[in-house]
């Protein structure tokens, strides 16, 4: 009995090891217009940071596009490529990270969740009030 329970006992240890997957790398939108890559920052928090776009340039200026809807004037000029999404995600669970992302679309920031569903499906989930929230699917950029 000891044995087939130390057995049991490793093999759900093993199981719940292999089910964890690294959300490491680059990450496609679910309109295929953005590419951020995510990487560890500060332990095993997240950080990710938007490196493609797909129309990285304004029709109106011909420049590359900014950050012209962040609340903060003085962030309005800087580059839409380069620019950070989001800062330290912590762990909540397995394959799960919370905290906060930054939408460059509408200049805000919302509470956040990321779960890596699998090696190459994630899906974001970011809520305004704690009630009203939208998910998006991202998928490994190869």
């Amino acid at each position: 009995m000891r044995l087939l329970s130390a057995t049991a006992i490793g093999f759900c240890f093993l199981s719940s090891a292999a089910l964890a997957v690294t959300p490491e790398g680059n990450w496609l939108s679910e309109d295929g217009g953005t590419k951020v890559h995510i990487s560890t920052c500060g332990g095993n928090k997240l950080c990710a940071t938007l490196v493609w776009l797909d129309h990285p340039t304004d029709p109106a200026t011909g420049k590359p596009k900014t950050d012209k809807l962040n609340p903060d004037p003085a962030k309005r000029a800087r580059p839409l490529i380069g620019l950070p999404v989001v800062n330290a995600l912590k762990p909540s669970g397995l394959n799960t990270w919370s905290g906060l992302i930054y939408n460059a679309d509408d200049g805000r920031t919302y509470k956040a969740n990321l779960k890596v569903e699998s090696e190459d499906v994630a899906n974001v989930k970011g809520c305004v009030l704690g009630m009203l929230c939208k998910t998006h699917t991202w998928t490994r950029a190869k």
